[in-house]
């Protein structure tokens, strides 16, 4: 089933200034879904789970936050967190005129939609998260991470010279996840640096006592075998919250691979979430 495309922008303003970020839309009508990207990723990483929720006719929404993708770079580390990164996704829901959606994302966009569910909870139909990174996750995180900041940080030369290698490669003659790891390399090394140590030297996820306080439905999906994205951490989140289901995936990866079996289970759960009225939902603090 073919579904319409759209992309837009909207502008985040504050004192220095204003950022831009940019989104794809994917369908239409009020059954909203975002999906939030894995750090240092583009938002096309999730373009055929969009398009597979659109054919079932939700509205999907896949958005760059900011430092990735095509929306802005700042090159300052303060612009980057947990809880910044929850107040675009709200920004977007209200330039998008959503009162409520699913939101929804893999690694980072899975943290990302747990703080907009600490951060505005009546906002949030319910949540779909893949690999949240949580307690088990940390050590496996700053080990993966920390030789990109160090390399961002005082050896530029080699994140520009690996930027030059891999634009140069037409997207359209190489197969689709290939394409996202070499969109995944276009980085420039000050914003890279700025975004990778403000996501990790501030607060990586929502506290436990928050994480319990969450009401929204979630379907949390986990993958064996995955050091930086244990099955634990997914598993542990889906009991936390009072009204989650917890999927283990066959591999790490199944969803980019054989995705029909997740993506069904994906569709069915963000329908029954806009078939079932909306669970009262307070503020936590």
């Amino acid at each position: 089933m073919l579904v319409s495309e759209r992309i837009g922008q909207f502008f985040l303003e504050h004192a220095g200034g204003r950022d831009r970020l940019e989104y794809t839309e994917y369908g239409s009508g009020d059954a909203w879904v975002v999906l939030l990207h894995g750090q240092l990723m583009p938002r096309r990483m999730h373009q055929p789970l969009a398009r597979a929720l659109a054919a079932e006719g939700l509205h999907v929404v896949t958005l760059d936050l900011l430092g990735h993708g095509r929306s802005d770079r700042p090159a300052d580390p303060t612009a980057y967190s947990m809880t910044a990164f929850a107040e675009q996704v709200v920004a977007l829901l209200d330039h998008l005129g959503a009162e409520q959606a699913i939101i929804g994302g893999t690694s980072l966009g899975a943290n990302v939609s747990l703080e907009v569910a600490v951060l505005a909870p009546e906002r949030v139909r319910g949540l779909l998260l893949e690999m949240p990174v949580l307690d088990n996750a940390l050590e496996a995180g700053i080990m993966a991470f920390a030789p990109l900041l160090f390399a961002a940080r005082f050896l530029p030369v080699t994140v520009s010279a690996l930027r030059c290698v891999t634009k140069v490669v037409p997207r359209g003659l190489v197969p689709f996840w290939v394409g996202i790891g070499l969109d995944t390399c276009n980085q420039r090394a000050a914003p890279m640096a700025a975004a990778v140590h403000g996501i990790f030297f501030g607060r990586v996820a929502p506290s436990t006592a928050q994480r319990r306080t969450i009401q929204a439905p979630a379907l949390v999906v986990g993958h064996p075998a995955d050091p930086i994205h244990p099955a634990a951490d997914a598993a542990l989140l889906a009991e936390e919250m009072p009204h989650a289901q917890f999927v283990r995936a066959r591999s790490i990866l199944e969803w980019r691979a054989a995705p029909e079996r997740l993506n069904t289970l994906a569709a069915g759960f963000a329908r029954s979430c806009w078939d079932t009225p909306a669970r009262t939902r307070r503020r936590t603090t």
